[in-house]
């Protein structure tokens, strides 16, 4: 594995300069605001990832303020007891892309967030104090207790709310792949764990979020795409 400082040159060169990569950071947000996050908007945030997966990511956020009219505001304790028939009429408005396995996945995170936030106080309790040095472990929870929160899904959910993680994207695999932490495309836990270990291990070094650290990485190789 090549060391963060070599990574981090590259990043910059192919970027213009230090400053140039650092404008391109994403942000992150602190436990305080995780924790001060609405159950409401983790559910939105987890809805509008599920329906851009396979589709224009804007015109999804161009259509968003009908999906929370359709689907009353994306209120958990609300969505989580609609009916079969409330639902199929949620997935056959205009307003919103009609797609019934998508409308009825927000439906299962919608429970899904109000059993968590009866157990811990807020579903933002629940992802501010997990561990990032296990943020794999977060992404196999979320795939297993939700909805179509697998692949990046999960992950994007994350970084879209200002959780510390990092993006298994093309160009992240690729230097992954070719630095011989994984063989392939990591999906198996095996693999995944070994992923996290090395991320660990820059982040160690570097003293950086798992998301720059992404980022960085995608800025140093590929096609340059943001991670």
């Amino acid at each position: 594995m090549e060391k963060f400082e070599v990574i981090y040159n590259r990043a910059a060169e192919r970027k213009g300069g230090a400053k140039a990569l650092e404008k391109l950071m994403p942000s992150i947000r602190s436990v305080k605001q995780l924790k001060s996050t609405s159950d409401r908007d983790y559910l939105s945030a987890m809805a509008m990832k599920i329906f851009q997966s396979g589709f224009v990511w804007k015109v999804v956020e161009n259509k968003w303020p009908g999906f929370e009219e359709v689907m009353w505001n994306l209120e958990p304790q609300k969505l989580a007891l609609a009916s079969d028939e409330q639902i199929e009429k949620m997935a056959q408005d205009k307003r919103i892309i009609r797609n019934l396995t998508k409308v009825k996945a927000v439906r299962e995170n919608a429970y899904l967030i109000k059993t968590v936030a009866k157990k811990y106080g807020s579903f933002g309790n629940y992802i501010a104090d997990w561990p990032v040095d296990n943020i794999v472990g977060l992404w196999l929870e979320l795939k297993k207790q939700g909805a179509r929160l697998g692949g990046n899904t999960g992950p994007y959910f994350l970084r879209t709310v200002g959780k510390d993680t990092f993006l298994l994207t093309r160009d992240v695999c690729a230097y992954l792949i070719g630095q011989g932490v994984v063989t392939k495309n990591p999906t198996s836990q095996r693999d995944l764990k070994a992923v996290q270990h090395a991320f660990n291990g820059l982040q160690q070094e570097s003293g950086r979020h798992l998301s720059e650290i992404s980022r960085i990485i995608s800025c140093s190789i590929g096609e340059n795409h943001l991670n």
